[in-house]
């Protein structure tokens, strides 16, 4: 089974307050992720394993962007990867 087949995927925008490592400059930042939202239900085609595997899942969202521009020097910066998947 795809994950696709257990999760609805759907785009979104969340402000992301990050500082500039070169110029030190904090600011919000609009960072794009993916929502993971479960499905109320099985697919038809699905076996007894998935099953239980489609039971312990949660939703979460994933983190598409890994660069930002600077809002001041326009210098181009990593986001920390210590966040790039959260779950709900």
């Amino acid at each position: 089974m795809n994950e696709r087949d257990f999760f609805t995927e759907k785009p979104e925008m969340k402000p992301m307050s990050l500082a500039c490592p070169k110029c030190r400059h904090r600011d919000d930042y609009q960072i794009k992720w993916v929502r993971f939202t479960k499905k109320d239900r099985l697919p038809p085609n699905a076996n007894p394993a998935d099953r239980a595997k489609f039971e312990k899942l949660r939703d979460y969202l994933y983190r598409m962007d890994d660069m930002v521009n600077c809002s001041r020097c326009k210098r181009r910066f990593e986001i920390p990867s210590h966040q790039n998947m959260v779950f709900l």
